[in-house]
C-alpha cells in the first residue's frame, strides 16, 4: 500500500490543509539536508532506503541523448528545486535527470503571498511564484561546492529573466546567468514561458528570441545542449516560427510546455485561501487540466520536424499510461512536478515499471522504440 498516496496527502491536503508553499520549504529542506550529508551514517542509511525502494534499473530504460547518459526517461520539471539546494539527492528518488531553477541573473523574493494553490478536484496547481531564487552566483557556489556528488544523473538548468531587468535587455541577463553556469549543468533550458514574470511570454515572439538564442549560442564555446521552454497557449505558427529558431541556433530541442493561463474546463469553483474562482486568481495551470494540450503540442512538433528535433514533455504526468502517451507522441524525455506531488514518491518507480509493461506488450527493446511510436505505426 501506498501511505503517501492514500494517507499522508489526504490528511495533509485535505484534513489539515497545510499550505502549499510552506510544505514545500519542509520537504526540499529535508531533501538538502540528505544531499548534502549522505556520509553521515544516519543520512546516508535514509539514503540507502530510497534508493531501494524508490528506483527501478534496467538497462531498457536507458538512453543516451545529446551526448549525456539518461538511466531512465523520467525527470524532476523545473520548480521544485529553484536553487539546487538538493540537487545531490534527485537519483536516490528514482529520477533519470532533473531541471534546476528557474534561477535568474538576480536574486529576487517573487510574488507577494500566497501564490500557490492546490487544486484537488482539477488534480492540478495555480501558482504565480514569480521566479522566486537566491541568483545565478549563488547557485553556482553551490553546485560547485558540490558537483563531485552530482555524476550520477544529468542535471539541468533553467534559465529565466530578472525581473528588474527591462525586456530590451533581456537577452544580456541570461546570457549573464549561462556565463555563471555553463560549466556547472548538463544542459541549459531557456524558460521564456512562464506567465508570471510580466511580459516574459513576449520573449517567444521570433525577433526577441533569436536575440537571446545568438547570444547564448556565441557563449556556448563547450557546446553545452540549450533547449528552450514553450508556452501551451501558443498558436501552431508561433510554435512553428519557434521551430525554425530552434534550427536556426543549432538549439538541442524544445521542452514542451510549461502552465497554462487558460481556465476551461476547471471544476474547482472556490480557491479556499482567497475566496475567489480560479478565472479571478493571476498565475498559470499545471497538472492534469495541461495533459491533453501538451501531448497536442508534442505532436505537432515531430510532425513538423520529422522527429528530428528532440522533445521533453511536462504537464499532467501521473501515470506510466500518461508518460507513454507523451513518449509515444514524440517526447525522448518526460518531465513531472505537479504529479509527483499528489501520487507521492512511489510515483516515479510505477511510473517506470509501467513502461517496462508498455515495452513488452509493444513488443519493443527499448524505450527509444517507443519515441513517436504513434507515428511510425501509420507508416
Amino acid at each position: 500500500m501506498d501511505i503517501y498516496k492514500f494517507a499522508i496527502s489526504p490528511l495533509l491536503f485535505n484534513v489539515v490543509k497545510t499550505d502549499p508553499e510552506w510544505l514545500h520549504q519542509q520537504t526540499i529542506r529535508s531533501f538538502s539536508w540528505l544531499s548534502q550529508r549522505n556520509i553521515s551514517p544516519p543520512a546516508s542509511w535514509v539514503n540507502h532506503r530510497l534508493q531501494k525502494s524508490l528506483c527501478l534499473y534496467d538497462s531498457r530504460l536507458e538512453q543516451n541523448l545529446f551526448g549525456l547518459n539518461f538511466p531512465n526517461p523520467v525527470g524532476l520539471a523545473a520548480g521544485f528545486d529553484k536553487d539546487g539546494v538538493a540537487a545531490g539527492i534527485w537519483s536516490n528518488l528514482g529520477f533519470g535527470f532533473a531541471e534546476l531553477g528557474t534561477v535568474t541573473f538576480h536574486a529576487q523574493p517573487g510574488n507577494p503571498l500566497p501564490r500557490l494553490f492546490r487544486l484537488p478536484l482539477d488534480k492540478a496547481a495555480l501558482n504565480r511564484m514569480g521566479f522566486n531564487n537566491s541568483g545565478a552566483a549563488v547557485m553556482a557556489v553551490r553546485l560547485e561546492q558540490e558537483k563531485h556528488k552530482l555524476t550520477s544523473i544529468p542535471i539541468g538548468i533553467n534559465l529565466g529573466k530578472s525581473k528588474v531587468t527591462p525586456l530590451e535587455a533581456a537577452a544580456k541577463d541570461y546570457l549573464d546567468s549561462f556565463r555563471l553556469l555553463k560549466n556547472l549543468g548538463d544542459y541549459f533550458v531557456v524558460n521564456v514561458s512562464s506567465p508570471n514574470t510580466p511580459g516574459l511570454r513576449s520573449l517567444q515572439d521570433a525577433s526577441m528570441l533569436s536575440a537571446i538564442l545568438d547570444l547564448l549560442q556565441q557563449e556556448n564555446n563547450t557546446q553545452k545542449p540549450i533547449f528552450v521552454k514553450i508556452a501551451p497557449d501558443l498558436s501552431w505558427e508561433a510554435i512553428a516560427d519557434i521551430i525554425t529558431l530552434a534550427k536556426t541556433y543549432h538549439l538541442t530541442g524544445i521542452i514542451a510546455t510549461n502552465t497554462t493561463i487558460r481556465r476551461d474546463g476547471l471544476k474547482t469553483q472556490v480557491i479556499e485561501q482567497t475566496g475567489k474562482s480560479p478565472q479571478d486568481e493571476a498565475g498559470g495551470i499545471s497538472g492534469e487540466p495541461l495533459r491533453d494540450r501538451s501531448i497536442e503540442v508534442i505532436r505537432f512538433i515531430w510532425q513538423q520536424t520529422q522527429g528530428q528535433i528532440p522533445i521533453i514533455g511536462v504537464g499532467g504526468i501521473f501515470s506510466a499510461e500518461d508518460a507513454w502517451e507523451k513518449i509515444t507522441a514524440g517526447a525522448s524525455l518526460i518531465q513531472v512536478y505537479t504529479g509527483w506531488i499528489y501520487e507521492g514518491p512511489m510515483m516515479v518507480r510505477r511510473i517506470l515499471a509501467g513502461l517496462l509493461s508498455k515495452l513488452e506488450q509493444s513488443g519493443l527493446n527499448s524505450i527509444n522504440d517507443a519515441v513517436g511510436l504513434e507515428f511510425k505505426n501509420q507508416n
